[in-house]
């Protein structure tokens, strides 16, 4: 597995994003620990989670922690994983949709979550940790505040903002005095917003965490021109769709550390695999067509 950096810490290029093993349709816990495991097996030393990522309307806050820390528990190289987790958005009963989520950036929400967190994890700091979306009703600078203060406090060992714009991340940078470690936005073949936030990461030389990179490449999005594209260059590699975009994804930059989701050890194994593809210059051209 090739690396890349996020602060001093050295991780696999490819993670894996759990959020999916604790939603709707979520998989039975052992498919979900054997996902887990074999992405570990494949090289896979980040795992991307959250305290809100449960079912909606039950109460089981943090059911995404506790079953990657039972999994990794349960793995002879669990321990060599770096495990992101964020704090500031909930699932409360009030949902009025399975997926809307309130948010909560009120710093006192923000320093308990991560007390929680941090027992679900069962570990002294948590690897990284991001503010999970900005909460247009506080402060920035009172929601970043708050990760700042549990960094110094040495509850995290690096922070992140996620969800951010260009000017919140110069922002958070500043509030966290020069060690913003981490972005986490939204980036796909249909979802290209986030664009500007990964230049800036580039240039400031922070580790940029595409969420959602799979969205446009799925079975539902067969017949659309962005998925024939990223499909006819997976078949003259002999690869997935799905290994072309996180390879497209690799050769935009090296601070791009894709986290896709995955809920069967198959998917988990094809997507870490996808470090070990090169793609043309003129491949690349092709899939840079928005």
């Amino acid at each position: 597995m090739r690396t890349r950096q996020i602060g001093d810490v050295e991780v696999s290029a490819v993670g894996l994003g759990a959020m999916n093993l604790s939603l709707e349709d979520r998989p039975d816990e052992a498919r979900a620990i054997a996902t887990i495991h074999a992405a570990i097996d494949a090289g896979v030393t980040l795992i991307d989670t959250a305290d809100s990522y449960h079912l909606a309307g039950h109460d089981e806050v943090g059911h995404n922690e506790r079953l990657i820390a039972k999994a990794l528990a349960s793995h002879s190289s669990g321990s060599d994983v770096l495990v992101a987790s964020k704090g500031g958005h909930t699932r409360p009963d009030l949902n009025p949709g399975p997926y809307i989520w309130p948010v909560n950036g009120r710093p006192e929400h923000i320093k308990a979550a991560c007390e929680g967190s941090l027992q679900r994890l069962g570990v002294e700091a948590i690897g990284l940790y991001f503010l999970h979306r900005t909460d247009q009703d506080v402060p920035y600078e009172d929601s970043v505040g708050a990760i700042r203060d549990l960094l110094d406090a040495g509850k995290i060992r690096m922070a992140g903002v996620s969800n951010a714009s260009t000017a919140q991340i110069a922002l958070a940078h500043t509030i966290l005095e020069g060690r913003l470690a981490a972005v986490e936005n939204q980036y796909s073949p249909t979802f290209r917003s986030s664009g500007p936030e990964l230049e800036l990461c580039h240039s400031m030389g922070i580790a940029f965490l595409p969420w959602g990179p799979m969205r446009g490449v799925s079975r539902s999005d067969a017949g659309t021109p962005v998925h024939d594209r990223f499909a006819r260059v997976g078949q003259a590699h002999g690869v997935s769709p799905q290994q072309v975009v996180l390879a497209w994804m690799l050769a935009t930059s090296p601070i791009v550390i894709p986290i896709p989701g995955s809920t069967r050890p198959e998917t988990a194994r094809d997507s870490a695999a996808a470090v070990d593809l090169t793609l043309t210059d003129s491949e690349r051209a092709e899939l840079d067509t928005a």
